[in-house]
C-alpha cells in the first residue's frame, strides 16, 4: 500500500508540469484511442457503430453509455475528471451539470453556470505534502527496521550461543543430580533403620507401660469384685456387674457369670487373669458406676404436723419457705448436673492410656546425626533438581525464541517480552506482542483477557501486517473474546487506537518501524504522461 502512495506522489509531481493530451470531454487517457475524431465510433460493448458526431451529443445511442462520456444522457454512463495537478477520478454521468462541483478541475460543470473554482493544484500540493511526510516517516522507519534486523541477527546468534552453553551445563547438572541422588539414598537407608529402631523401642516401652497399667487395673478390679475379701471372685460377686452379660440380652444369669469364670464358681488372683481378658472391655468400676447413676434427691424425714384444732400445722422454725425451696431445688439440679459424669468408654480409656504414656522420647545423638546427614543430602539433591528444572525452562524458552516467526529478517523480535498500553476514558488496553491482549477498567476492577497469541493473519502478499489473538475470556452467552491487531509503518512503537467493531471482537491499530518498507527511488521510475 505504501509503495502505491509513493508512485502516486511521483505521478502527481510529474503531472504538475506536464501538458494535457486532448481528447473528448469525460474520456480517460486509457480509452483515448477509441475516440478518434473523423472516424465512426463503435460502442465499447461492441453493440453498434455510430458516426463520430453523435458522441457527446446529449443523446444516448450505446447501451453501455460509452457514446456519452461527457454528458448526462446515459443513466449508466461515467464521467472522467482529469483533475490535472491532483488525482483523476470518475463520477456518475448523472452528476454532470447538476450545479455541484464534483471534479476539482470544474470540468463536470461546464454548462451549469455553477461558480466552481479549480482547486486541483491546491489539493495536489496538500496531498503531496502529506505523502512527503509519510515518505519521510517510512524512510526513517525503514532505517530503524534495518537496525532492528541487525540487532535481531546479533540477538539470534547470542541466543544460539547461550543455548549451546545451557545445554552443556544441563549435562553437568544431570550428572550432579544423579550423583546426589545416590548420596541421598545412601544416607536415607541408615536414617530409616535408625528411626525404625527408635520407634520400635518406643513401641516396646509403651507396650510394657500398657501391660503394667493393665495388670494394676486387673488387681484393682479383683479387689473391687472381692466383696467378702476372701481372696476369690465368685459367681455371686460377678453378678453385681450386669454390664458383663456376654450376650447383652438384659439377663445376666449365674450360668453366664460361671461361663465368664471358666466354668467354676470362683477364681483366685492367678486364675482371674484369664477372666480379666474376657471382661476388661466391658467392666465398669463401681466408682464410675456410682457417678453414672442419677443422684437421688435426699429426702428429709416427714415430720408429723402439729395440730391443736385438727388442721395441719408445722413447728414455727420448720415452716417451708416457697422461694427458699425453689432456690434449693435449683441448686440441687445444678449440682447434680455438674457432678454427673458419663462412664468412660473403651476408646476414651485407650486415649487416656496413650496420653499417660507420654510423647516419644527424642532421638539419641547417633540417630539424630544420621537424620541430619540425610536431610543435608536431601537438601543438596533438591537444590540440584531445582537448578536442573530452571535450566530445562531456559532451554525451552530459548528454543522457542530461536524458532519463532519474527518476520523475514526477525525484525519483530524486539517486541518479544514487551508490552504497550493505551489508556481510554474507561479502560487501559494492554498489548503484549506474541503473548496476549487485555483490558482493565481504569478505576479499579479485574483484568479481562481479550485473546492470546494465535498467528500472523495478514493477506498473502503481506502476512506480517496483521496479528491475531484468540481464545480470550468468554463473553456472557457469547463467544470467546478475540483481537485483531493491524500494524502500520511508524517511527515509534505504539498502540494508536482500539475499538470493538463486533461483539467480543476487538480491533487495535499498532505502529512499528518493523512494518516499514523501503521507499522506491524516483530514478527507478520511467517518465509518465499526464492523465
Amino acid at each position: 500500500m505504501m509503495s502505491c502512495q509513493y508512485l502516486l506522489l511521483f505521478l502527481l509531481a510529474v503531472g504538475v508540469c506536464a501538458v494535457e493530451i486532448q481528447r473528448p470531454r469525460g474520456v480517460p487517457l486509457s480509452k483515448r484511442q477509441f475516440y478518434e475524431e473523423g472516424r465512426p465510433f463503435t460502442c465499447l460493448d461492441g453493440s453498434r457503430t455510430i458516426p463520430f458526431d453523435r458522441v457527446n451529443d446529449d443523446y444516448c445511442d450505446c447501451q453501455d453509455g460509452s457514446d456519452e462520456p461527457g454528458t448526462a444522457a446515459c443513466p449508466n454512463g461515467s464521467f472522467h475528471c482529469t483533475n490535472a495537478g491532483f488525482r483523476p477520478a470518475f463520477i456518475p454521468s448523472s452528476r454532470i451539470n447538476d450545479g455541484i462541483c464534483d471534479c476539482c478541475d470544474t470540468t463536470d460543470e461546464y454548462n451549469s453556470g455553477a461558480a466552481c473554482q479549480n482547486t486541483c493544484r491546491d489539493l495536489g500540493r496538500k496531498e503531496r505534502e502529506s505523502l512527503q511526510r509519510m515518505a519521510e516517516i517510512a524512510k526513517e522507519g525503514f532505517l530503524l527496521k534495518q537496525q532492528l534486523i541487525q540487532e535481531a541477527k546479533r540477538g539470534l546468534e547470542d541466543k544460539k550461543g547461550k543455548l549451546t552453553d545451557v545445554q552443556s551445563s544441563k549435562k553437568d547438572l544431570e550428572d550432579r543430580v544423579e550423583a546426589l541422588r545416590t548420596v541421598k539414598e545412601t544416607a536415607e537407608q541408615p536414617e530409616k533403620e535408625a528411626k525404625e529402631r527408635h520407634l520400635k523401642a518406643w513401641e516396646d516401652e509403651k507396650a510394657v507401660i500398657r501391660m503394667e497399667k493393665d495388670k494394676a487395673r486387673m488387681t484393682a478390679v479383683f479387689i473391687e469384685l472381692d466383696d467378702d475379701t476372701d481372696g476369690f471372685v465368685s459367681v455371686a460377686e460377678l453378678l453385681s456387674h450386669s454390664e458383663l452379660d456376654p450376650d447383652s440380652d438384659g439377663s445376666f444369669t449365674e450360668a453366664d457369670a460361671q461361663g465368664l469364670l471358666g466354668g467354676v464358681d470362683k477364681v483366685d488372683t492367678a486364675a482371674f487373669e484369664s477372666v480379666w481378658t474376657n471382661i476388661k472391655e466391658k467392666y465398669i468400676s463401681e466408682a464410675n458406676a456410682d457417678t453414672a447413676a442419677p443422684a437421688e434427691t435426699p429426702q428429709e424425714e416427714m415430720r408429723e404436723p402439729v395440730s391443736d384444732n385438727g388442721s395441719e400445722q408445722y413447728p414455727e422454725d420448720d415452716i417451708p419457705d416457697e422461694e427458699e425451696e425453689d432456690d434449693e431445688e435449683d441448686e440441687d439440679e445444678d449440682q447434680d448436673d455438674g457432678d454427673y459424669k458419663s462412664p468412660p468408654t473403651v476408646q476414651t480409656q485407650e486415649k487416656k492410656d496413650d496420653d499417660d504414656e507420654g510423647t516419644m522420647p527424642p532421638y539419641d545423638q547417633e540417630t539424630q546425626d544420621l537424620i541430619d546427614a540425610a536431610q543435608k543430602a536431601r537438601n543438596e539433591f533438591d537444590e540440584a533438581e531445582r537448578a536442573l528444572r530452571e535450566v530445562d525452562d531456559q532451554i525451552k524458552n530459548l528454543e522457542k525464541e530461536i524458532s519463532f516467526d519474527f518476520g523475514p529478517g526477525a525484525e519483530f523480535a524486539y517486541l518479544y517480552s514487551q508490552c504497550y498500553e493505551l489508556p481510554t476514558s474507561e479502560y487501559i488496553y494492554r498489548l503484549c506482542p506474541f503473548n496476549r491482549v487485555s483490558q482493565k477498567p481504569k478505576y479499579g476492577g479485574s483484568e479481562t483477557n481479550l485473546g492470546t497469541w494465535g498467528k500472523w493473519a495478514g493477506p498473502e502478499d503481506n502476512i506480517y501486517s496483521v496479528m491475531k489473538y484468540e481464545h480470550g475470556t468468554g463473553c456472557w452467552q457469547g463467544p470467546n473474546r478475540s483481537t485483531t491487531v493491524k500494524l502500520t509503518c511508524g517511527k515509534e512503537t505504539v498502540v494508536t487506537s482500539t475499538s470493538e467493531p463486533s461483539r467480543c471482537e476487538y480491533l487495535m491499530e499498532f505502529t512499528s518501524p518493523a512494518v516499514c518498507q523501503e521507499p522506491p527511488s524516483l530514478d527507478s521510475m520511467h517518465d509518465h504522461e499526464e492523465l
